[in-house]
Parts: C-alpha cells; structure tokens; sequence
C-alpha cells in the first residue's frame, strides 16, 4: 500500500505544526544544561502531563496492546493495567517529595540520599546502565514497531525505516531540548490520539465487524471479559493474580517506576511547584489507563474478525517481511483499511507518537549519560556550553546503539517482558527508600546485581531449552533479588547521619521511618501524611479503574454493569478531591 499525495501532504503540515514552535525553543534549550535537561523548573502540570501521556503512547503500544488481545483477550491487558497501582502510588506519596529534592535528575537523587564511594558507584553505574542498556532496550522495541508499520503501509525495508527515523530524531532531540520535547509532546498526543479514534472507527466499519454491534456479537464474550477465565488457573495467574500482588511494587518499568523514575521523575523535577508535579502526574495516569485504551482495544478486536490468523495477514500482505510477522503486526495491517485522508492523519499521528517517545528516551538518557557520568566523573569543570554540546553527541552516539539493537527483538511483547525481568525484585526498595533512613547505597548495587544476575540465569537457561515458564523466573528474580538487597541494608555500611539530616531537611519524608533522623535534626513534622496518601491512593485506583472498565462496559453494551461503574467513578472521584484539597491545605 502506498500513501497518496494527499496523505504525505497531511503528514508533512502535522509534523511542522508539531516541531516548527518546538524548534523556536532551541535557543533556550542551549543555554544550560537546566534548560535542556529540565526545561528551567518552569513547566505547568498540564504540559508535563500531557508529555508523559505522549512519551507512553508510542508506535509499538498500540502494537503490544493488539499482541495482549489477540493472544490472551481483552484482560490481557492487566499485564499492564496493574501498573496503575504504581502510578497512583507516585502521584499521592511520592511526587511532591521529587520536586522537594531539587535535582537535575532521578540519578543525582543517590547522592543526597546515600554517603560515600558506594553512592557514587551507583550513580555513575545507573548512568550506564539505565542510560544506555535499558534505554536502548526500550528505543530498540519503539524502532520495531516503527519498522513494522513503515513495511505495512510504505514498503520500507527495516534498514530505510531506522535511516529516515534516526535521522529525524536526532535531529530535533539534539538541537530542542525538554523544552522543545515537552512543547512538541502537547502538539503531537493530539494528532496521536486522533488517528488513534479514526482506526477505531474505520476498523467497525468493516463488513467482517459490523459495528460495535456486530464485534461484541461474533466475538466470544471470553474474548472482551474484563478478567481472564478462572477456569483456566495458569492464565488466571500469570495474567491477573501476579500483576496485580506482585508485579506492580516489584518491578521497575520505564514509566511505572515504584516511587517514581527515569522520564517521570524528570518531568517531575521540570515542574514550576510541588503541586504542579503532583496534578501533572495525576492527568498523566488518568489519561494512560482510562482515557486511550479502548481505541486501541477495538482495533486488535475487529482485527480478530478481519485476520483471524496469522496466516491471513501473511497472504493479505505477500510483501511483508517475514521476519516481522506476529500478532502486533494486526494493528498496522488494520490501518491500511483507511481512506485517503485519515490514512495520512493515522501515519502523521503514529509518526507524532513514536517522535515523542523517541526524543524523550534520548533527552532522558542522555541527561544520565552527560550530568551523571560525563559531567560527575569526568569533566566536572566544564562551562554550560560544553556539556550541551557533549549532549548533543551522546543523542546521536543513543539512536545509532538504539538502531543496532532493534535488529534482535522480534516482537513488541519481546521487548516488554524482557524489561520486565532484568527490572524483578527492585520495586520495593525504590518505595522504601524514601521513607526508611537504613536503606544504604550496598542495597542499591546489590538489588541491580541480584535482578540483572537472575534474569540473566534464566535467559542462559531458556538458550539451553529449558522451559522455565515467564511467572517461575518473575516470582524467583523477585524473591532472590528482595532477600539479597535485605542482607545488604543489614550487612552493609549505614549512610553518613550528616547525609540523612541534610536529606531529611531537604526532602522532609513522612512516617517512623525517620523518626530518629527527624528527633536529631529539630524539624517539626512533615508536610505530608501517610494515612492521607493512602486514602488518595485507594481513591485514585478506584476512579481510574471505574473509568476504564466503565467505557468497556458501555462499549459492550452492559447496561447494569456500566452503570455501577459509574457510581464508582463519581464516589472515587469526589474522595480523591477531597484528599488533595487537604494536601494543600497542608502545604
């Protein structure tokens, strides 16, 4: 399928509205490292709301959503879903405490919260790891996804796809800064999410759909059930019980991070106040699971009427890449149903989605790469301009490593259980870390050790062809990595008191964790309240949920249940009010 005229024309003035204003912000960009990395401290919550929804939203989530649904139903999606809970958690505990601390990034946090060599080797170790391995992990899938559409509907072989892309994103990452990111982030979600609502749409007009009518009909109501079948207890429990008791708190993924992290905590830490970091990252997850995801979820339902085999695509699409074949690849052989037009509209918001991601992976993992390693270990006594410039080229240095890699992962899902395993077993340290003072650098090194050491383990295993199942290596990454980075809190060396006073007054963390740290220092309470938090948190899962499954309700046409959900939705709502009024009153 080829894009006509029209449609490239449409493209073309998407992106130039998208990037032409975020390009007039360069100038700023350049001047610090502040501006490039954290826009300044001036952005409202709006903007860095909205950034973090677009940076989520990109070419290969539709895909992975489509995988989730083809393979294992509507409640599939809990795989994701449950990360609500995490999300929540760092909206009402732990944003107002990111933008207290005051650093340039989540990295920089180490070394006022930890003493000593060892919190330097964390830091400088994360900047590596997380700033080149795990980024470029994640960038690897979005290029994937990228390459699969551009072969759909353009022709394109990988190799085009990943020239023409990393040409564009280094481009605009390199010379715009978060500014320019945050500013083309707010431009390119809208186009995104229209094209998204225009796939849904054109997918139900399908003549093997019929409809919202037609879809719920011929489909078996197992397919879109908002819970896998409890008849079968090994889906049940890979799909539903571990996500939602474990994997949540225990596992560290690029944007639900327990306690906040990596481009979230950067958006935190660009916020203009406490309470713009708190309202931003609560639109982001209201808008993340209760507002985008049936668009996507109608489209990999008709795709289950239209190409209910993979074969079928393979002989719809006889040019295809072979390689590229799998479940994911339905949601851009479902937009090749568009008219002349919207197509143009779904290429230039895919387009816009897989920018935003991109350029935010380079942002971020360059602002590691240059103020935590480069800047922090190397050249510590550079000018501004410098570090600027050296940031330049490590965006570049990202997206060739990115584009390498993209070359080994074959599906979306690949990539999104592969970070969910090197990631098992941290979670609970990054939530705890804030509000216990015993928490030491040692628990830091031994936790990335335990879960990188464990995951790889099962990976030399499954190479070997044992078959260790997906929930056996999570479960077991989780407890070995908990226990050993236990031991290390214990066995390790206690962080300087000095270090824990100046953190305390900085940061002032609620609960009896600091208790003995609070007594020293002479500083009243905390401005926060951890039963209040939690009340929040309880609210806001129960609101967003009640939005999700309230669409879904009325999407299917389940009056009774619709309309229960909507009671919760309004009683959710106006409790999750009522707790964050009382948050300001406070501060």
């Amino acid at each position: 399928m080829r894009l006509t005229t029209f449609d490239w024309l449409i493209v073309v003035a998407s992106l130039s509205v998208a990037f032409i204003p975020a390009l007039l912000l360069a100038r700023r960009a350049g001047s610090s490292t502040a501006e490039f990395f954290t826009s300044g401290r001036a952005a409202p919550w709006w903007l860095i709301g909205v950034s973090m929804v677009a940076t989520t939203f990109s070419t290969d989530t539709p895909n992975l959503v489509t995988d989730l649904v083809r393979t294992g139903g509507v409640a599939g999606n809990w795989v994701w879903w449950a990360f609500l809970l995490t999300g929540m958690m760092t909206v009402m505990f732990y944003a107002r405490m990111w933008r207290r601390s005051g650093v340039m990034t989540d990295l920089e946090f180490y070394e006022i919260r930890y003493s000593g060599k060892s919190a330097s080797v964390v830091r400088g170790f994360r900047a590596v790891y997380l700033g080149i391995v795990f980024n470029c992990v994640i960038m690897a899938t979005v290029n994937l996804a990228a390459a699969k559409i551009a072969n759909m509907l353009l022709g394109w072989p990988m190799w085009q796809t990943l020239l023409i892309c990393a040409a564009l994103n280094v481009s605009f990452a390199a010379i715009s800064g978060l500014w320019g990111v945050l500013v083309a982030d707010f431009i390119q979600f809208g186009i995104a999410m229209t094209g998204s609502f225009a796939a849904a749409y054109f997918a139900l007009q399908r003549p093997e759909v019929g409809g919202l009518t037609g879809l719920f009909a011929k489909l078996p109501a197992s397919t879109y059930n908002f819970l896998p079948d409890t008849s079968n207890w090994s889906v049940t429990l890979t799909v539903l019980i571990l996500p939602i008791t474990v994997q949540w708190w225990s596992v560290w993924y690029p944007g639900a991070e327990p306690g906040g992290g990596s481009y979230i905590a950067q958006r935190m830490l660009a916020s203009k106040s406490e309470k713009d970091a708190l309202i931003g990252t609560l639109f982001f997850n209201v808008a993340h699971y209760g507002m985008r995801t049936w668009p996507w979820i109608i489209v990999a339902l008709s795709s289950l009427l239209v190409f209910p085999q993979l074969t079928d695509i393979a002989g719809a699409f006889p040019y295809l890449d072979q390689k590229l074949i799998g479940h994911d690849i339905a949601y851009p052989a479902m937009l090749t149903f568009l008219p002349v037009g919207w197509l143009g509209l779904m290429v230039a918001g895919l387009l816009s989605a897989y920018v935003s991601t991109i350029v935010t992976h380079l942002n971020w993992g360059t602002s590691y790469l240059v103020h935590d390693l480069y800047r922090r270990f190397i050249k510590p006594d550079a000018t501004e301009k410098h570090y600027v410039g050296v940031g330049r080229l490590v965006t570049a240095a990202l997206m060739v490593v990115a584009s390498a890699l993209t070359f080994v992962i074959d599906t979306a899902s690949t990539g999104f259980t592969l970070l969910l395993s090197i990631g098992a077993g941290t979670g609970l340290l990054y939530l705890l870390r804030w509000y216990w003072w015993r928490v030491n650098a040692a628990a830091e090194i031994a936790a990335m050790v335990g879960s990188f050491g464990t995951a790889v383990v099962f990976a030399i295993a499954r190479g070997m062809g044992y078959q260790v199942a997906a929930h056996v290596s999570l479960l077991a990454t989780v407890a070995v990595t908990t226990v050993v980075w236990v031991a290390a809190v214990y066995l390790g060396p206690p962080t300087d008191p000095k270090v824990l006073d100046a953190f305390y007054r900085l940061v002032r963390p609620a609960g009896p964790g600091w208790t003995a740290v609070r007594a020293r220092t002479g500083i009243g309470a905390s401005p926060d309240s951890i039963p209040q938090a939690m009340l929040g948190w309880v609210f806001g899962v129960l609101f967003v949920y009640a939005a999700l499954f309230g669409v879904g309700s009325f999407l299917a046409g389940r009056t009774a249940l619709m309309q229960l959900w909507a009671v919760v939705f309004v009683v959710s709502g106006a409790g999750a009010l009522r707790v964050l009024k009382g948050f300001w009153r406070v501060a």
